[in-house]
């Protein structure tokens, strides 16, 4: 493991995973929490960073300022259904009580936005097939363009089916060229089923000064560098991230692909002309 490839000890409580510094990328912050029984709680101090509470499982109440959501989650986990998620804009303090045993994902990033808090319940998620033969997964996007007045984040949950690949073609999020591409800062944090398995991790950039895979296992988080970063499952195992991003200038998700490897969107066709 390095700078990039986080593997934690999870704990009941509050993991801090990852605090964003200018050495490993300056604007995310990523913790974890673990509530072992019903009325357990956890504090966020209202500041100058917008919030995504994602509920990994379980039911939880949240309190942002004077708005109380109640009875939010409800998933056994995170490969049975949808998540529920809240988004908090700065200024606003958090308080997360649990309703049951749950694990909540927290994430957030420096903000001047403005707007209320909203909650992302499992139906109004976004949820697409991506992708074609053995690299289709099914995208989730839990606080995207559906939170207008968001500033920076865009989070979402991927799931790989086993032997599949996903982030693929490989892209990046590197410099802002909108429509060809939008700078931004991205953590994927990882589950695993069974959780005995694993997958892998790839990052590499144009010249390759930077050519890397990791095995990624059940509770491991990638910090993401500016690279692409594509991701396979082994077979036998589904692989779940939950991929936070937090936008520079501009929040349109907007990747750019490796183009030495983009001709895979025309696969199908070309396999056929090759007798595939």
């Amino acid at each position: 493991m390095n700078g990039y490839h986080l593997r934690t000890d999870l704990q009941p409580g509050l993991n801090h995973i990852r605090q964003a510094s200018h050495e490993a990328g300056e604007l995310l912050d990523f913790w974890l929490w673990r509530a072992a029984a019903a009325g357990e709680e956890v504090c966020f101090g209202a500041g100058d960073k917008e919030f995504a509470v994602v509920v990994m499982s379980g039911t939880v109440d949240v309190v942002a300022g004077e708005n109380v959501f109640r009875d939010l989650g409800g998933r056994h986990y995170v490969f049975s259904g949808p998540a529920t998620g809240v988004y908090v804009p700065p200024g606003l303090g958090i308080t997360i009580r649990s309703r049951s045993c749950c694990e909540v994902a927290v994430c957030a990033a420096p903000s001047d936005a403005q707007g209320p808090p909203s909650v992302i319940k499992p139906a109004d998620v976004t949820m697409r097939k991506v992708g074609r033969w053995n690299w289709t997964r099914d995208v989730h996007t839990i606080i995207g363009p559906n939170v207008p007045h968001a500033r920076r984040l865009v989070v979402g949950e991927t799931y790989n089916l086993p032997g599949n690949w996903s982030s693929y073609p490989p892209h990046r999020h590197i410099q802002d060229d909108y429509p060809f591409e939008v700078r931004m800062e991205e953590i994927y944090h990882f589950r695993v089923f069974p959780p005995g398995g694993f997958g892998i991790q790839c990052l590499y950039n144009d010249d390759l000064s930077l050519d890397e895979a990791y095995v990624v296992r059940d509770g491991d988080t990638v910090v993401i560098p500016p690279s692409y970063h594509p991701v396979a499952a082994a077979p036998g195992y589904q692989v779940y991230y939950l991929w936070m991003l937090a936008a520079y200038t501009d929040r349109r998700l907007k990747p750019r692909d490796d183009p030495a490897h983009a001709w895979v969107h025309a696969a199908g066709e070309m396999a056929r002309g090759m007798g595939f």
